[in-house]
């Protein structure tokens, strides 16, 4: 063997027996990122670039180490090629200089030019000081490329250590947030820059952990007890999405087609006053087992996620009852948005389960921006061309009607049960204004002038006169008509005029 291939060996080697890094991390409860790598991939099917990259800063020549604290290549997982990087916080605390930032460049541009998923497992604690602005400059790069290949190929960023700084930007650019809890934080500045600045004394978990990210802040999407339940999430994900948008999400047929949804009326008080669970209403309509929940700590006044009816892959946004009524308001109007963007990138359907006052009246809500926000819900659904069905179980009020059901808003097919109440609000409330006049020398009308509004309008009725409700059902036929929908559905072209793009309102 000749000494060059010697020393390639010896190389090869000390990069794949880090005893330093494994110690470290091990005493903190981490995997270390080639660990990590090997727990999310194929067996085998890992293939790395840029391995003996390292800094070419003379500041840190005695720092030099191969890799320079990333890990960049790509593999499978469930067969399917993803381009994927592990920044390795052993080495400088992950810290992510000139070319530990083009390392990372270089997979996103393969993943964007190959149309597959990028994944980033993070764990860094900034920019490199020691590098200065190229180590900036580089990371606005990454920034830069999170941006082309939104809406081109599914981006995916788990937070496995503190990430700061410029460590936490990219991950906001990208699709969904992973967190491990207790062993994850996000933040721009850490605790020590703000008792500095502010005098506050705060925390790495108060000040950016999981659960402070997955509950309050809305940044992180999902929330794991360890690393490999983490990892093994992401696998769950990738399930439910195509490898980039030409392509369409994967079929698995999983359920009986004509399966009768007996158990809703159960489920469903057909009294409006009272609440019930509209997440035991999606495991009894879509396919057994299939429904993947995201934030389902953050803004649970609404759920979305991904489900298949059919096998086909859906994305549901479904009012929830049992909290503060299903109404929409600031956070959920941001949830609600940014996963109907997503689901429109991508060609996965929408199908949304309507049980909703309206928005959430308060000066608290109004001087926040509730109109700025919930006009992102009247933007997003606008813009989606990907079908779009829309169920009412029970209340559809005012401009809450018009964000989830409107046809006028382009929904393809409004369903709607025996119980729907679509108006432009709630008799009570419809009543104290029309006769205002008339309750006020009679109080004891209200009641009857209620029953009247109610028996008039609360009812699916006159919107199917006039053409708004395309089909009104049984709870029991819902599945099945949800899937006829679909299927009518599945070939859906439309097309936009041609812009650079529109000005949401952020």
């Amino acid at each position: 063997m000749g000494e060059k291939l010697k020393e390639f060996i010896a190389k090869s080697k000390e990069l794949l027996n880090d005893k330093n890094a494994s110690e470290l991390q091990h005493k903190k409860g981490k995997l270390t990122a080639r660990e990590r790598l090997k727990y999310l991939l194929d067996s085998d099917s890992f293939a790395e670039i840029d391995a003996f990259a390292e800094t070419q800063s003379r500041e840190l020549e005695a720092k030099k180490k191969a890799g320079d604290g990333v890990i960049t290549g790509y593999g499978t997982i469930n067969k399917k090629a993803v381009y994927v990087y592990a920044q390795d916080f052993s080495f400088m605390g992950g810290s992510m200089g000139e070319i530990h930032n083009k390392k990372i460049t270089q997979v996103m541009e393969l993943a964007l030019k190959t149309g597959c998923p990028c994944i980033g497992l993070l764990d860094s604690g900034g920019a490199r000081i020691q590098e200065g602005v190229a180590a900036l400059d580089a990371g606005g790069r990454i920034f830069q490329l999170n941006t082309m290949m939104s809406g081109v190929v599914p981006q995916i960023s788990a937070i496995l250590g503190p990430c700061a700084g410029i460590a936490v930007y990219s991950p906001a650019l990208t699709d969904f947030i992973f967190m491990v809890n207790k062993t994850s934080y996000m933040f721009i500045t850490g605790p020590d820059v703000i008792k500095t600045v502010t005098g506050e004394s705060v925390d790495f978990e108060r000040l950016g952990g999981a659960k402070q990210h997955n509950e309050k802040s809305g940044v992180a999407h999902f929330i794991a007890d360890n690393e490999k339940d983490c990892l093994d999430m992401i696998k769950v994900l990738l399930g439910y999405l195509p490898q980039n948008n030409l392509e369409s999400p994967p079929y698995h047929a999983s359920d009986n087609s004509s399966r009768e949804t007996k158990k809703l009326e159960a489920i469903v008080p057909e009294d409006p006053k009272k609440t019930y669970d509209m997440k035991e209403v999606i495991t009894e309509i879509f396919d057994k087992r299939s429904f993947f929940e995201l934030q389902p700590n953050y803004a649970a006044n609404v759920v979305i996620g991904f489900a298949r009816l059919n096998g086909n892959v859906v994305g549901i946004v479904a009012n929830q009852p049992k909290v503060i009524a299903g109404c929409l308001d600031i956070n959920s109007s941001d949830k609600i948005a940014r996963f109907v963007r997503f689901c429109d990138c991508f060609n996965i359907p929408l199908i949304n389960l309507v049980d909703v006052t309206g928005y959430l009246p308060g000066t608290e809500q109004e001087h926040n921006g509730i109109i700025r926000h919930g006009a992102k819900v009247l933007f997003a659904y606008s813009e989606a061309t990907e079908p779009k069905i829309s169920l009412v179980l029970r209340k559809a009020y005012g401009g809450a009607y018009i964000a989830m059901v409107s046809k006028g808003m382009g929904f393809d097919k409004v369903i709607a049960w025996p119980t729907a109440e679509i108006a432009v609000m709630g008799a009570e409330q419809a009543v104290s204004i029309i006769n205002k006049d008339e309750i006020g020398k009679n109080p004891k009308a209200k009641a009857e002038l209620v029953n009247q509004y109610t028996e008039k309008y609360l009812n699916p009725y006159v919107a199917a006169k006039l053409g708004k409700v395309d089909m009104t059902i049984e709870p029991k036929n819902t599945r099945i008509a949800l899937s006829k929908c679909l299927e009518m559905l599945l070939s859906k072209r439309e097309k936009r005029a041609a812009k650079k793009h529109g000005n949401m309102p952020l």
